[in-house]
């Protein structure tokens, strides 16, 4: 299927799709689903797009929440994209995640969409306190992609590129892409989708940069770790969540152009 026969397209999953790091909730997030209804959009003008994901929600929230509304939709693409929350869990289940994930791409092809997931990145890689957690993303990976395979769903490989783990690919919390990242990950997924005019470039290496001094990457962590991983785990030990009292930025259907904080509508262009 070409782009120009995609008109409806809906968005799952979890901050990450609804767009964190490419943009704020002041002036909006724009994100790679927005990115990607953007470059279906330019050959397809009567594309319609609706994104349902939500920040801080798990796989099974994802299934239990979206799916529905998302069939109700009748997309003719779907991105799943969930299970980098649960990654993050001290009782992580790679089967469990993917079972939500699978029932999501069952529910979906099954109603005729295209369904497009990703690979998750080596989280290890970016994060060295992380570590610990490299298995269970590749486990998870694997676990994706033979799901993927049983529902003729198409992956998006970004977890296999080394250029996936470059820091400038990141936002400074290290858990959600920077604008740059939302940018290769749409354009990984339009490759994906063989959409015209989309290419491997995505790939490619950032130029190189200097190594910092030891001092300086000690300090980095540490600021990290007080900015951003205590608050997290504070969350955690609470029962809270970034998307608790959240909805969908955008639960119905629209044309690109009436979508809030929309290129389109605004003539903000994308970042090079």
């Amino acid at each position: 299927m070409s782009s120009g026969e995609y008109l409806r397209y809906v968005a799952l999953g979890d901050s990450h799709t609804e767009g964190l790091g490419d943009g704020d909730d002041s002036v909006g997030l724009r994100g790679w689903a927005d990115r990607l209804a953007e470059h279906l959009a330019a050959g397809n003008p009567g594309l319609q797009y609706a994104n349902l994901a939500v920040r801080g929600r798990l796989a099974g929230q994802v299934r239990a929440e979206q799916l529905g509304p998302a069939l109700a939709l009748r997309p003719d693409l779907a991105t799943v994209v969930a299970g980098v929350n649960d990654l993050l869990r001290p009782r992580f289940d790679a089967a469990r995640v993917v079972g939500h994930l699978e029932e999501m791409f069952a529910a979906l092809t099954a109603a005729g969409a295209h369904v497009v997931t990703l690979t998750v990145p080596d989280l290890g890689k970016i994060a060295p306190l992380a570590r610990p957690i490299s298995a269970r993303v590749f486990d998870l990976n694997t676990r994706i992609r033979a799901a993927a395979d049983r529902h003729n769903v198409t992956v998006a490989e970004t977890g296999r590129h080394a250029v996936a783990t470059d820091a400038r690919m990141w936002s400074a919390d290290r858990l959600h892409a920077s604008p740059l990242g939302h940018e290769r990950i749409a354009a990984a997924v339009a490759q994906a989708l063989r959409l015209p005019g989309s290419d491997d470039a995505w790939t490619l290496p950032l130029p190189p940069q200097a190594a910092p001094a030891r001092w300086q990457a000690v300090a980095t962590e540490l600021r990290w770790a007080g900015t951003f991983l205590g608050p997290w785990l504070g969350r955690r030990l609470r029962g809270q969540s970034s998307g608790d009292g959240r909805t969908a930025k955008l639960p119905q259907l629209l044309p690109l152009s009436a979508t809030p904080g929309s290129p389109a509508g605004t003539g903000q262009q994308e970042s090079s």
